[in-house]
């Protein structure tokens, strides 16, 4: 699958995780949490703590995380479970979570 053919997502859980991946892309039926309480990332990482800066998990999807976050390597599949939300990634947040910053 080419980077094209997928959407880059975060995704939020029941339980506070917030986790970070890709989805299969356009053509495809949109995900919706409601109907679908489990959603399979490939390339998925997870935000363990994010800062102040990143103005919470909107800014997640919108900006990234920045160099005060703790983002874990990626695995190359995950299936998440007890989804509330998909998030697509915006360009700039896709650059700043493939730097997984941790300190």
């Amino acid at each position: 699958m080419t980077s094209k053919d997928e959407i880059a997502v975060v995704v939020t859980t029941e339980h506070r995780g917030v986790f970070f991946g890709r989805i299969p892309g356009p053509g495809l039926p949109v995900l919706h949490p409601a109907d679908a309480k489990a959603v399979t990332l490939a390339g998925a990482q997870m935000c363990v703590y994010w800062s102040e800066d990143v103005r919470g998990v909107l800014g997640l999807a919108a900006t990234g995380p920045s160099a005060q976050c703790k983002v874990t390597p990626p695995v190359p599949s995950l299936t998440v479970t007890e989804v509330t939300a998909v998030m697509e990634a915006s360009p700039e947040a896709v650059k700043a979570w493939e730097a997984r910053p941790w300190r």
